[in-house]
């Protein structure tokens, strides 16, 4: 019973710290968007550890990277 309960404890514990430190990135990506920085890098790393924990992280960083697969093959096929 005590195992279960700290177990349960655990599991929100780490997923409050996860979900911390993954808003906490994803935020400083966003303030880099008008601040001088790599936004473009520190969002898709914040999803990242988001996606560790959170289903709709991980939707959001593979359509991410979908786009950025879109646009770089773009890219490649209007290269002289």
């Amino acid at each position: 019973m005590v195992r279960r309960a700290l177990m349960g404890s655990y599991q929100a514990g780490r997923k409050l710290a996860i979900a911390t430190i993954g808003a906490s990135v994803v935020a400083l990506g966003v303030a880099m968007l008008v601040l001088p920085g790599p936004a473009i890098i520190v969002i898709p790393l914040g999803l990242a550890v988001l996606a560790v924990e959170f289903a709709w992280a991980r939707r959001w960083l593979e359509r991410l990277r979908d786009g950025s697969r879109r646009v770089l093959g773009r890219s490649r096929d209007h290269a002289p």
